[in-house]
């Protein structure tokens, strides 16, 4: 039996082999391996993986392509890498890992995997929240991909305006709202759109929407602005892959 795994960070399937990915009804085996994933997991304190069909999509071609070429690899040379793969499949995410391997079933692939540190790595890896699996049975093997991620919301413009909105109302700004000048200010490099003089303008791009940045945040507790002017650059985008915000607020 072999195995081969590697984790990476940041930052056309046939109608047989389509269906699991796009079903709740998993196959036997694959939710078997799911479980005993999330077993593992929760033995270490560590919450469950959701199940991801756009991971899964992006999981079964892959092990399809290994059994056609008879070889355990991340990557051929006729393909794109592991976040490319996972984005082109439209998965939204900050950071990715995969493990392949094979094995007589899944909870011989388990144990292979969780007697390596590195796919063990990736299996108790606490930032990883969702998974995608394809299992491909051809004889007597299984040939086993599972995809991780740390999955990022695909929000449109007014949604991560709304979100900056409501971060810098719990910072006391109460007079915040979303500005034409200030989604072009997010587009340029220096200074700021239309006719008014902002006091401090704040431009960043992340994926992270449940907190500020700590500059702005100590501008906002001097106390000096009356006003905010919030503006983005677009929102995620399907096949986007790492998925990012780009914002500017406006202090006034």
């Amino acid at each position: 039996m072999t195995l081969c795994g590697r984790l990476l960070l940041v930052l056309a399937l046939s109608s047989s082999t389509a269906l699991y990915a796009q079903r709740a009804d998993l196959p036997e085996d694959v939710k078997e391996l799911l479980t005993l994933t999330n077993q593992d997991r929760a033995a270490q304190g560590l919450g469950p993986l959701r199940w991801s069909p756009e991971l899964a999509h992006a999981a079964q071609l892959h092990d399809e392509r290994m059994v056609r070429r008879n070889d355990l690899q991340h990557q051929f040379a006729d393909e794109p890498d592991v976040p490319t793969r996972a984005g082109q499949a439209g998965a939204h995410f900050r950071a990715v890992a995969e493990n392949i391997a094979l094995g007589p079933n899944a909870a011989d692939i388990e144990r292979q995997w969780m007697h390596s540190a590195m796919h063990r790595t990736n299996i108790l890896d606490p930032r990883m929240n969702v998974i995608g699996i394809a299992l491909v049975h051809q004889r007597g093997e299984v040939w086993a991909v599972e995809d991780f991620a740390q999955a990022v919301e695909a929000l449109g413009p007014s949604q991560i305006e709304g979100r900056v909105i409501g971060l810098l109302a719990q910072q006391g700004m109460r007079d915040a709202r979303a500005t034409a000048d200030a989604r072009q200010t997010c587009e340029m490099e220096h200074g700021s759109a239309g006719g008014s003089r902002p006091r401090f303008v704040m431009r960043w791009e992340g994926s992270d929407l449940s907190r500020l940045p700590d500059v702005l945040v100590s501008k906002l507790q001097t106390g000096q602005f009356r006003s905010a002017a919030v503006g983005v650059c677009g929102g995620a985008r399907p096949g986007q892959g790492f998925t990012t915000y780009r914002v500017a607020v406006l202090l006034y």
